[in-house]
């Protein structure tokens, strides 16, 4: 008799079909998507922009890495980011599956449940990022194998409500698909990467000819997107590890929000 993980195995994840979900939901949902990205970067500039400089920030200076209270500053924003990062994350999480499944989009609803999640998604972030930068110190194929074991922290948090131990679930549910699910996660970075790029690159250009107001508006509006299409594809992917692995479908996660 073959064993569960043989099985598993054997089906599909269907990278072309989440990569092309993730477009389909990105871009009918595009108000509601950015605004919920806008929420996190918004926050994020003004808090980390007080301790740093806005300019900084965005990308169109350099932060001060001179003196020891300049590094710890630049520290403290990037724990900040990937609070707000984590906080985004987790909204768009609930929005993607309940445009999966056509209900109507309530921002409102997503909230509590996104701010539950904030501080174990961004503490399991940094645990993974740190071990996926280890990894990395070799090659670079084993810094990404990582992030494909520790991709589906944020869901397995919100959804499952198992905090701290999200590690380990993103660990479980990935195994035996990692590498499809590295292939996906390369697909989607690709078009995030070049949004990413875009932001600080027309900052920089606003920066000149503008101000800083509207260049921040750039940068604010650039990693919304960013932040929204990643988000997404990290929801379909879990859903779709949960529906192979469990037999779980879409409507049955989106019940925890009932």
């Amino acid at each position: 008799m073959s064993s569960t993980a043989d099985t598993d195995a054997r089906i599909g994840l269907g990278v072309g079909a989440i990569v092309g979900e993730s477009f389909s939901i990105f871009f009918k949902n595009l108000i509601p998507v950015t605004l919920m990205g806008l929420i996190a970067s918004l926050l994020s500039l003004l808090l980390t922009g007080a301790l740093v400089g806005v300019d900084v920030v965005i990308g169109v200076a350099l932060p001060d890495m001179s003196t020891p209270a300049g590094v710890s500053l630049w520290a403290i924003t990037l724990v900040l980011q990937i609070a707000f990062y984590s906080l985004a994350s987790a909204l768009l999480v609930q929005l993607a599956y309940d445009a999966k499944l056509g209900n109507p989009i309530q921002i409102g609803r997503y909230i509590s449940p996104a701010i539950r999640a904030i501080v174990p998604i961004a503490v399991l972030s940094i645990v993974a990022g740190l071990m996926a930068g280890v990894a990395s110190i070799a090659l670079i194929i084993p810094g990404l194998w990582v992030y494909a074991v520790f991709s589906v922290v944020t869901p397995a948090v919100v959804i499952e409500r198992i905090g701290f131990g999200g590690l380990g679930r993103s660990a479980d549910l990935t195994k035996e698909y990692r590498w499809p699910i590295l292939g996906a996660l390369i697909l989607i970075g690709i078009c995030v990467g070049i949004i990413n790029f875009v932001g600080p690159f027309l900052a920089g250009i606003l920066m000149v000819n503008a101000g800083i107001l509207l260049a921040s508006v750039a940068y604010v509006v650039t990693s919304a997107l960013g932040l929204g299409l990643s988000g997404i594809s990290i929801a379909l992917i879990y859903a779709r590890l949960r529906e192979i692995k469990e037999g779980v479908t879409v409507d049955q996660i989106a019940l925890v929000f009932d």
